[in-house]
């Protein structure tokens, strides 16, 4: 594949980033809170309602995808996973710190930078990046608990939806592999919707 095609295809993903963007705008600035009240059930639905914790984790599971030790392909989400545990148990306890919600939509940027192959990490980094993030967005979680949810149950349901989300990140990152184009459009969908989340930060 040409430079030329390869540059159209990142053009065409930023432009459908763009749009995912403005729907993102459109949604209610309170996509992290009103949900259903019953501890595990509510961590299970929050990742999905929040766009920037959906994006990130399904990117997550891209990244790892692509990556091409495959020992270390694990660690990846393993290490968004663990950060996400950590963060979470933090922000139940009350810690917080300015700026969150930057750092959360700033993560969906870079992995989709690092799903089109511009932004470059050697792979034994990535675990590392990824429990940083992972610690952002379990911090966002842990200070969000709706009132009256059990606490643990709570982080054990958005643990249980990033998993989730996480496989299938790696199942469409697996079929990305060979497609250097769509990888391409797609880091850039991704990328430029982390923009339009940085915007309303």
């Amino acid at each position: 594949m040409t430079r030329r095609t390869s540059l159209w295809f990142i053009a065409a993903g930023a432009s459908t980033g763009a749009v995912l963007a403005s729907l993102v705008a459109a949604a209610p600035v309170s996509a992290h809170t009103g949900h259903p009240i019953n501890g595990l059930g509510d961590g299970l639905v929050h990742p999905l309602f929040g766009p920037d914790h959906l994006l990130a984790m399904v990117a997550v599971g891209v990244v790892a995808a692509l990556v091409t030790n495959r020992r270390i392909a694990w660690l990846v989400p393993a290490g968004f996973l663990a950060g996400m545990v950590l963060g979470g148990l933090a922000g139940l306890a009350g810690v917080s710190f300015p700026g969150l919600e930057v750092a959360v939509a700033a993560s969906v940027v870079a992995l989709g930078l690092l799903v089109t192959g511009l932004a470059r990490v050697t792979d034994v980094w990535l675990p590392a990046l990824a429990l940083l993030f992972g610690a952002a967005h379990g911090l966002a979680h842990g200070g969000e608990l709706p009132a009256g949810a059990a606490p643990f149950a709570y982080v054990g349901g958005f643990v249980l939806a990033t998993a989730a989300l996480h496989a299938v990140g790696m199942l469409g990152g697996s079929q990305l592999r060979a497609r250097p184009g769509v990888r391409a459009a797609v880091g850039a969908a991704l990328a430029a919707a982390g923009v339009g989340l940085l915007a309303l930060a």
